[in-house]
C-alpha cells in the first residue's frame, strides 16, 4: 500500500479539512481527494462523511486510525533498522523534552558517541505525551525529560542536575526591582511551575511565554529583560558582564531523567548509553 495514502488519511483525520490537509502536505486539494478515494477503494469502505465544511470520520475511519499509525510506525522502525551504514550495527532513538539539549545533552552526547563505536543515534525534541506514546510503541529507546515518567514497564533514573538562574541584562537588581522589566517565563516543567507560583509571586507578569531557553535568552538580550536560564548557558555571559544574576533569588534545581522500556530488544545498548550519560553527568 502506498504510504502517501495513509499519511493523507491521517492529515485529513487530524485537520477535518481537505484544504488544510492539502496545505500541510504541500499538495493540491484535488490530490487529497484522489488519494482518499484510492484508499477507500482499496479498503472497500467509506472513511469520511463529506459534508460541506464538516468532514467527519465514519466508524470505519475511526477504526482505520490505529491501523494507519501502526503501519507508518512500523515502516519508520524498519527504515531505521535496515538503512544503517556498514559500520553502525545498532541505531538508538533518543527523544528529549524542550531545553534538554541546551541545558544537558549538548555537552554529553559527543563523548557518548565517540565512546560507543558502531552505534548510530537519532535525536528528536518531542513532548512528554509523545515520548510516552512512542516508548509504549517501542519506537523510542530513551526519553530524556525534566519530569519523571510513572508508567508500568518503564524504568526511570536520574542523570543530572540542572541549575536555573534568574538572570537580567541589568546589574545589581533585586527581585523587587524587576516590576518594569521584560520578564520571559520559560517552561521548565511541572516542578518549576509549582515553585514559580508559590515562591516567585513578586516577579512581573511575563511579556513572553516560551518552551525554548534559547528564544528566552535571545529575547532578553535584545530587549533588556530577565528570565530563568540554565547555568551552563549563561556562564560566559555572566563572566563578560552581558548578563547578571538577580541578587536575592536563589537557583532553582531541576533534574534530567532518562526513561526506557524494560522489555526493549536493545537493552544492552540502552544501558551502555545511559551508563555513559550518567558517568559524564
Amino acid at each position: 500500500m502506498d504510504t502517501d495514502l495513509l499519511k493523507t488519511f491521517l492529515e485529513v483525520y487530524r485537520t477535518r479539512h481537505f484544504g488544510k490537509a492539502a496545505d500541510n502536505l504541500y499538495i493540491t486539494r484535488s490530490a487529497v481527494s484522489f488519494r482518499l478515494k484510492q484508499l477507500e477503494s482499496l479498503l472497500g469502505v467509506i472513511l469520511f462523511d463529506r459534508e460541506r465544511n464538516n468532514i467527519k470520520p465514519t466508524p470505519a475511519g475511526e477504526r482505520m486510525l490505529a491501523h494507519a499509525n501502526a503501519v507508518l510506525t512500523a515502516l519508520e522502525r524498519a527504515k531505521q533498522d535496515v538503512s544503517l551504514i556498514e559500520q553502525h550495527s545498532v541505531q538508538l532513538s533518543i527523544g528529549m523534552g524542550h531545553n534538554i539539549w541546551e541545558s544537558y545533552l549538548k555537552r554529553a552526547i559527543q563523548p557518548s558517541y565517540k565512546t560507543e563505536h558502531g552505534l548510530s543515534l537519532r535525536t528528536d525534541v518531542i513532548t512528554s505525551a509523545v515520548m510516552a506514546k512512542k516508548m509504549a510503541e517501542t519506537t523510542l529507546d530513551i526519553a530524556l525529560s525534566f519530569d519523571p515518567f510513572h508508567i508500568d514497564g518503564i524504568d526511570t533514573i536520574t542523570l543530572s542536575q540542572v541549575n536555573l538562574l534568574l538572570v537580567s541584562t541589568q546589574a545589581n537588581l533585586h527581585i523587587s526591582d524587576l516590576a518594569l522589566s521584560h520578564y520571559v517565563k520559560v517552561d521548565w516543567g511541572t516542578a518549576f511551575n509549582i515553585t514559580h507560583a508559590q515562591e516567585l509571586t513578586a516577579l512581573p507578569l511575563p511579556v513572553l511565554h516560551t518552551s525554548s531557553a534559547q528564544i528566552a535568552h535571545d529575547f532578553i538580550i535584545q530587549n533588556k529583560g530577565c528570565a530563568f536560564l540554565p547555568e551552563v548557558m549563561v556562564t560566559e555571559d555572566i563572566a563578560c558582564g552581558k548578563l547578571h544574576r538577580v541578587c536575592d533569588v536563589k537557583e532553582i534545581r531541576r533534574h534530567v531523567y532518562a526513561s526506557y522500556a524494560l522489555t526493549s530488544e536493545r537493552m544492552n545498548e540502552i544501558e551502555k548509553v545511559i551508563g555513559l550519560l550518567n558517568h559524564i553527568a
